[in-house]
């Protein structure tokens, strides 16, 4: 039997008024609890798994403007997407950062160098308050100087520019739940919403499982409820006696993680496949390159979604003819990662001319009860404010403005983060690679975790040979970021599970902090390293020991 989480279900929920019930807790979910807590709404998040743990952790991990969204006219969309790209800069300096972008320009190429240089131009206006440089058209020579490693053959030129990088995307994620909570929201995890409360055609709550809690259920009441589910927006919708018919038609991406090859571009590329012409990224990440993604329609199970040896094979083949001395392998494969896009259903054309905007759908017959479709990462923060809004007017009540566009994430809570690292870096007792890991993860609250060693000085020690990361993350996933589980723990607060390298030997270290420090009895322990292992065979890992590229 798992043992459950005491005081993870207040016990006086049924009682509680809440404004609005938000379902899902990926970036979207997430950002509308954030923003609703934060204008003084009470508002109560749920999520079947983690925060984050669907869709946002199976992102290409940028955020971008949305550059080939011109191609099917999407001004609007791309507009939004860069003025959001600024606010991310912003209100998240430690996971959001500027990412140089290159896009090689070979003969036969479905879009030339005009057309290219066409999308740069608007991608520019459309941008004129951005922070970042503009683009840069490159000569053939220009280009091979800059990634040496490119195919040389066919080579026309090359178009250089920013978008950003969002390293790690759940991090994104858990900093608005935990913005959330911070302003008063109620976020329980691994609660499954089972079904609506429904009277006279108006939903007024759920009632929903704990599942670290032996499956008791609860019930919640609102006058609003949102369904930010994502992919499973559909299966949240079968809780009503009368389903609508299906919403969601998403499409799977997948993406392939490698060491260092040889010919790696120092900058990200962004290349037409020649078996599709579709665009897929190569992009430093994590001190490895992330390599993606795959667009195919699916209609498997969402709950476990991986990426099949075509889709690896078609990125591996793609890479290996655009940098001809990579020469990757199958083996050189770290890990993989696939998740599903929740795009609106669309009974036919190419996955990639879907749109990306997103939707709000009031549910005929079901007053009260809201499904939000498709949206991106870029944007989750725009979508938010929207969604807030429509709150506010389902309540009748006279909005107040939204801050999150100015309000900083809690791990950005300080004016000058650049300073602040600094600072950080030559005062703390650690060395700097580790120090600067800290940022990149928590930013201003690094220091944070460097205050369980008053605990025990031993929680300032590597949590494994091989892993920047301390010990006393374990504690600060647990005790400060609301984790509950293993995987919670080292696939979206510590990150280190997204590590091929750091991941080895991490499960068993972490466990035993967790029995030393938080009471897991053995049996627990045993537990949660084996559903961890379990869930990490979703990303087919190499376990072999790492190859060498001479």
């Amino acid at each position: 039997m798992v043992e459950s989480t005491p005081g993870r279900v207040p016990i006086d929920l049924a009682s509680r008024s809440f404004d609005a019930i938000v379902i899902g807790a990926g970036i979207n979910g997430a950002g509308i609890a954030r923003d609703a807590a934060m204008r003084g709404l009470k508002i109560l998040l749920l999520d079947k798994g983690d925060i984050s743990a669907g869709t946002t952790s199976w992102s290409s991990r940028l955020i971008h403007g949305g550059l080939r969204y011109l191609e099917y006219g999407e001004v609007g969309l791309v507009r939004e997407s860069l003025r959001e790209r600024e606010n991310l800069f912003r209100i998240a300096p430690h996971l959001v950062r500027p990412l140089a972008m290159m896009i090689p320009i070979y003969d036969r190429a479905a879009r030339g160098p005009m057309t290219v240089r066409a999308g740069m131009l608007a991608y520019d206006l459309l941008s004129l308050d951005k922070s970042v440089d503009r683009h840069r058209m490159l000569s053939r020579a220009e280009a091979l100087r800059r990634a040496p490693g490119l195919k040389a053959q066919g080579l026309r030129a090359a178009a250089l520019y920013f978008d950003a990088q969002v390293e790690y995307a759940e991090r994104l994620a858990v900093e608005n739940c935990l913005s959330a909570a911070a302003h008063g929201a109620c976020v329980i995890t691994y609660a499954e919403v089972k079904r609506f409360k429904v009277d006279a055609q108006r939903v007024r709550g759920v009632v929903f499982a704990d599942l670290q809690g032996g499956g008791a259920e609860y019930e919640a009441t609102a006058p609003v409820t949102l369904n930010v589910a994502g992919p499973w927006v559909d299966q949240v919708l079968a809780g009503l006696e009368h389903p609508p018919p299906q919403m969601i038609g998403g499409t799977k991406g997948s993406h392939i993680i490698v060491d260092t090859f040889p010919g790696a571009p120092v900058d990200a590329l962004y290349v037409e496949a020649e078996t599709d012409r579709r665009p897929f990224f190569i992009i430093p990440w994590d001190h490895q390159y992330l390599i993606g993604t795959t667009d195919t329609r699916f209609e498997g199970d969402l709950d476990l979604v991986e990426a099949d040896e075509q889709e690896i094979d078609y990125l591996l083949r793609e890479t290996n003819r655009v940098i001809p001395a990579a020469r990757l392998e199958r083996g050189h494969v770290l890990f993989t990662y696939s998740g599903v896009r929740p795009l609106p259903r669309v009974a036919r054309g190419a996955e990639s001319s879907i749109t990306r905007r997103h939707f709000v759908q009031q549910h005929e017959g079901c007053d009260g009860l809201y499904s939000v479709i498709g949206g991106k990462l870029t944007t989750y923060r725009s979508l938010a404010e929207h969604a807030v809004d429509l709150i506010y007017q389902k309540l009748g009540r006279e909005k107040t403005l939204s801050k999150t566009a100015r309000e900083p994430l809690p791990g950005a809570a300080i004016h000058d983060f650049k300073s602040f690292s600094a600072s950080f870096i030559r005062q703390s007792p650690l060395e700097e690679t580790t120090a600067r890991r800290l940022l990149r993860v928590y930013g201003t609250r690094a220091p944070k975790v460097l205050e369980f060693a008053r605990e025990d000085p031993e929680l300032l020690e590597p949590l494994t040979p091989d892993a920047n990361a301390l010990r006393a993350e374990v504690l600060m996933s647990f005790r400060c970021e609301l984790a509950q589980t293993l995987a919670d723990c080292l696939l979206r607060r510590t990150m280190i599970g997204m590590n091929y390298r750091a991941a080895r030997g991490a499960d068993l270290a972490a466990a035993a902090i967790a029995r030393k420090h938080l009471g897991w009895s053995a049996p627990k322990a045993e537990q949660e390293i084996a559903a961890y292992r379990k869930y990490r065979e979703r990303f087919h890992p190499r376990e072999a020991e790492k190859l060498n590229f001479v």
